[in-house]
């Protein structure tokens, strides 16, 4: 099976690349777009990641803008690095990326699939730029993608906005784009993920961990739930592991069928995503998840953590 990433590599998702590469099936390639940070810092916080992490799979250079309108990064909340800390950081690497783009790669992966006939599955966890970007230039190969899996979207309220998800609203003509074209889309939406929380005591086993990244980990972990410490909540939602939960185990969540639009206009409703579930309304095109094993997602995504913190 074909497996690709698509990130805008903050620290969840790493946790979320950490939880898909431990399904058993080998990442084939991960594209990096705008959201967290602006693109240059996505680049330097994956080189970062594959040099402390060790990972083997190329990394590609993908869209630093959205289709239209101006750029929406989430450093107001997640500061310059795109990845709060309560104290070490990522270590410093070289940017060094693929000769290829992430289009030129994405068409490449995509067109293998009729040699090797093996399902080509995208976990995608920021906007879907690089995703409209294939979907609008080469349609033939966009109807090769099996499924994408993508952390996006709210079926009640927002958080970037009251009406809109980050991921949503950072490049909602995105989306669009992606629902016109038929693309097989699974949302794995702010409700689902926020019943799978971190709090602050799941910090100490990942620092006893005792690894070489354990001190990393453990820090990047306490500051991402400090984002939501600080705004006065118990606990942070794991967002892009979640969606990589169900990437690699469907069986632990329940996905319904749905109508999925995404609102284009509106000073308080621009990307907002509009679930309709009644049948005859409007025809289904997307899956959103509405379930999840919350015991069994939360442990593990922690377990993959403190594995990682223990080498």
């Amino acid at each position: 099976m074909g497996v690709w990433i698509d990130t805008d590599m903050g620290f969840d998702d790493i946790a979320a690349i950490l939880v898909a590469s431990r399904g058993g099936e080998p990442v084939d390639g991960v594209s990096l777009v705008f959201g967290n940070a602006g693109l240059a810092q996505v680049e330097r916080n994956a080189c970062g990641a594959r040099s402390a992490f060790g990972w083997s799979f190329p990394l590609f250079r993908g869209r630093s803008a959205p289709v239209l309108g101006r750029l929406e990064t989430a450093e107001s909340i997640l500061g310059d690095h795109g990845m709060p800390s309560a104290g070490e950081r990522l270590p410093e690497a070289p940017v060094v990326l693929h000769a290829e783009d992430a289009f030129s790669a994405l068409c490449g992966w995509l067109s293998g699939k009729h040699a090797d006939g093996l399902p080509r599955r995208i976990l995608a966890l920021g906007p879907l730029t690089n995703l409209a970007a294939l979907a609008l230039a080469r349609p033939d190969l966009a109807a090769q993608i099996d499924e994408i899996v993508w952390m996006g979207g709210g079926v009640t309220t927002g958080n970037h906005t009251a009406s809109a998800e980050f991921n949503a609203f950072a490049d909602p003509e995105a989306l669009a784009i992606v629902l016109a074209h038929g693309v097989a889309l699974r949302m794995v939406d702010l409700d689902l993920c926020r019943k799978v929380l971190a709090t602050p005591a799941d910090v100490a086993p990942v620092r006893r961990a005792g690894g070489r990244n354990a001190t990393l980990i453990a820090d990047l972990l306490a500051g991402f739930i400090d984002i939501a410490i600080q705004r006065g909540r118990p606990a942070m939602s794991l967002y892009d592991a979640v969606a990589a939960v169900a990437f690699i185990r469907d069986d632990l969540v329940t996905f319904c069928r749905a109508r999925l639009d995404v609102e284009l206009c509106g000073t308080h409703t621009r990307g907002r995503t509009v679930i309709e579930t009644r049948d005859g309304r409007a025809p289904f095109n997307a899956d959103y998840a509405v379930d999840i094993d919350v015991d069994a997602a939360r442990r593990i995504i922690l377990d993959v953590l403190e594995s990682e913190a223990s080498r």
